[in-house]
């Protein structure tokens, strides 16, 4: 089969490595280099990186319906195209060129997360389990036909990114037998149940505001989902910290939420609305990232010291 591929992430490229094994990717659509640092330089999505090294042709195109596009698609004679968190819709006409259509892969149980964010959602709902869900593209964001679908369970201490790594490969690996379904002529489809539909929005800072009033548990699923980014954090000693590994204790605490209760060896405990959060590791006030057992080595915390709220957060 000849492909165009469209994907932009880290992500999306285990899918283009499992079909340009399989079949000719004649080209690659990516989204265009961004401007990363303090010294903004242009850096290429992992994508484009990926492509490069290949020797596959790269679009990287600004505007989608100015007509060029379209020709340049059409020239390039896919049977079908396939779409791994591009980050971009794209719309008729560009949607009926190939004569298989669009294969897109998304990482959610559809369709439960049609949106731009559906593995952190998950982990910061506290779901007990994900997936990727291969389907048709269709105007309509994720609402397309479920072609395949498979389940995953996530750890209770999984993070975003450690998701995010596992549902690539599962993702890839489902893509390449949907294309040989669609070869074959196998290939079913089932239309989504709008009664089941949910929606997830683009995670923002504002995810990783802690809350001590809210339960363990609760903040517990904000550090893991919000891992690489935005990084759960609070207030201590009036600077911003980041929290980035922790535990749930079920054990209870008299203290006002936000109060370390603890400080052990290797971990501190801090109250919480309901039961405690062992903080494992910590990025202190203009520092970097590191176990809490080396940071206390350096610096200490005591019990009664308090991590205080961001004003304002949500």
């Amino acid at each position: 089969m000849r492909i165009v591929f469209f994907g932009t992430p880290d992500l999306a490229v285990p899918t283009l490595a499992a079909v340009a094994a399989e079949h000719e990717v004649s080209a690659v659509v990516c989204q265009p280099d961004k401007p990363q640092g303090r010294s903004k330089k242009l850096v290429s999505p992992p994508v484009k990186a990926w492509a490069d090294e290949h020797d596959i042709e790269v679009m990287q195109p600004t505007r989608l319906n100015d007509g060029n596009f379209e020709a340049w698609l059409k020239a390039q004679e896919p049977d079908v195209c396939v779409v791994a968190a591009y980050g971009r819709l794209l719309k008729e006409p560009l949607l009926t060129i190939p004569p298989y259509g669009y294969l897109n892969v998304h990482p959610s149980l559809l369709p439960k997360y049609r949106g731009p964010s559906p593995i952190a959602s998950a982990i910061l709902n506290g779901d007990t389990e994900a997936g990727v869900s291969i389907m048709r593209l269709v105007l309509e964001m994720d609402a397309g036909d479920v072609m395949l679908q498979e389940r995953s369970p996530i750890d209770p201490n999984e993070t975003t990114q450690e998701l995010t790594d596992q549902l690539a490969v599962l993702g890839a690996s489902m893509m390449v037998e949907a294309i040989r379904q669609v070869e074959a002529g196998t290939a079913t489809y089932t239309p989504q149940d709008p009664a089941l539909v949910t929606h997830c929005k683009m995670t923002n800072k504002e995810d990783g505001a802690i809350q001590w009033t809210r339960s363990a548990q609760h903040i517990h699923n904000q550090v893991r989902g919000t891992q690489p980014w935005p990084v759960a954090h609070c207030h201590y000693n009036g600077q911003v910290c980041r929290i980035h590994e922790s535990r749930v204790i079920d054990e209870a605490s008299t203290e006002k939420p936000g109060t370390v209760t603890q400080v052990l060896k290797n971990s501190v405990y801090v109250a919480t609305g309901a039961g405690q959060l062992e903080i494992l590791r910590f990025q202190a006030p203009g520092k970097k990232a590191m176990d809490i057992g080396s940071y206390l080595r350096g610096q200490g915390l005591q019990v009664g010291e308090r991590f205080e709220e961001i004003p304002h957060a949500g």
